[in-house]
């Protein structure tokens, strides 16, 4: 649907700040902030829609961002070298201010996996336009960010639902395994490949229950999350028998029409989400299942408004739909339009188009 792709693309340019900072929603109060994480799979979709200059943008902004944390981050390695005890609250945010700034206002905002999923949006963007010029200006943030994924990787903290900090989650660590990998071909550090060695073999010796990932560790349950360990960050290549038999159980546990989060999820009654759900269909065009990838892309494409705009999820097939009030009353309507959203809307696009599998074919093979 082109008017969809069209409108996507919109939403999004409309929705970036001058200085590149993406909006991630611009009528939910709470959301009118710019994350690492999200950021980072919005320029990816941008870039990956042809539209450089709106992905090169937020790069910069990250790569800002993350440099004004230095002496900030320089504490916290003095911290770690005397063992000292680290507040979550003292950790690097994930989530700024539009102008790179962080608000002080209790937000969950320890969150690693923006730190990964940046310099893997970074690497993505490089191989989708061919600009290399862009590298030289943000090696000092690449650089500070691989060292503190190497420093604080295996700690808790919040996941990319910011939810159950004081857990490991495998999705945090799919994401700092990526960005890991992305530095070291970016900066030649080849170094940062044995930390993401260790964060595969961690996955390996304590995120698995039944056979399948886990949500996290403690938790024998999967979240739509997982299909991350494949796909974009290649910490399993997606036919690895424990992936293969993770994306069985969410599509037993989490997939009707749309995708789940994770089952017990109350968030607005834990509906389908459009980004899980073009995930999904992305995980289906690795496999050479086009058809079931191209049935999702059309039901995303179903619950987009008829101004265009796409939801962060959808109340259909509720896990607890007396929560889905309670949230009403709390923050409002659900998030809408949600700029990862597009992104991933575009993300699908162009995986069913252009054949994304052949992306770093080598990984996936490396990591079987």
């Amino acid at each position: 649907m082109q008017d969809l792709v069209r409108s996507s693309v919109n939403v999004i340019k409309e929705n970036q700040s001058p200085n590149g900072a993406y909006v991630a929603s611009p009528n939910f109060a709470n959301y009118r902030y710019s994350w690492l994480r999200d950021g980072a799979f919005i320029a990816f979709g941008m870039a990956a829609a042809g539209e450089y200059d709106s992905a090169e943008k937020f790069l910069r902004w990250a790569g800002a961002a993350v440099i004004c944390q230095e002496p900030r981050f320089a504490g916290l390695l003095a911290k770690k070298r005397e063992g000292k005890p680290i507040e979550p609250h003292e950790f690097l945010p994930t989530r700024y201010r539009l102008d790179g700034s962080i608000e002080e206002d209790g937000w969950p905002n320890h969150q690693l996996d923006g730190y990964g999923a940046w310099i893997w949006a970074l690497a993505g963007y490089i191989e989708l336009s061919g600009d290399q010029a862009l590298l030289a200006g943000l090696l000092p943030a690449v650089n500070m960010s691989a060292d503190y994924i190497a420093a604080f990787w295996n700690i808790p903290c919040y996941d990319c639902w910011e939810e159950f900090g004081d857990k490991i989650h495998l999705s945090t660590l799919a994401c700092l395994y990526g960005g890991l990998q992305a530095a070291a071909d970016l900066t030649g550090r080849r170094e940062l490949l044995a930390t993401a060695g260790r964060i595969r073999q961690f996955i390996l010796e304590n995120g698995v229950a039944d056979s399948h990932f886990v949500k996290h560790l403690g938790w024998p349950e999967v979240d739509a999350s997982l299909l991350w360990l494949a796909i974009p960050f290649r910490v399993f290549a997606p036919d690895h028998p424990l992936l293969q038999a993770t994306v069985a159980e969410i599509e037993r546990t989490l997939a009707a029409g749309g995708v789940k989060r994770y089952a017990k999820d109350t968030y607005y009654g834990g509906g389908e989400w459009i980004i899980l759900t073009a995930w999904l269909g992305w995980y289906y065009t690795e496999m050479g299942r086009d058809a079931e990838a191209r049935k999702l892309l059309r039901w995303i494409e179903a619950r987009a408004g008829a101004n265009g705009w796409l939801p962060e999820q959808v109340p259909e097939n509720l896990n607890n739909p007396e929560f889905y009030p309670v949230w009403q009353k709390r923050w409002g309507a659900i998030a809408n339009p949600l700029l990862w959203s597009h992104a991933m809307y575009l993300v699908l696009q162009f995986a069913l188009k252009n054949n994304l599998s052949d992306r770093g074919q080598a990984d996936a093979e490396a990591a079987r």
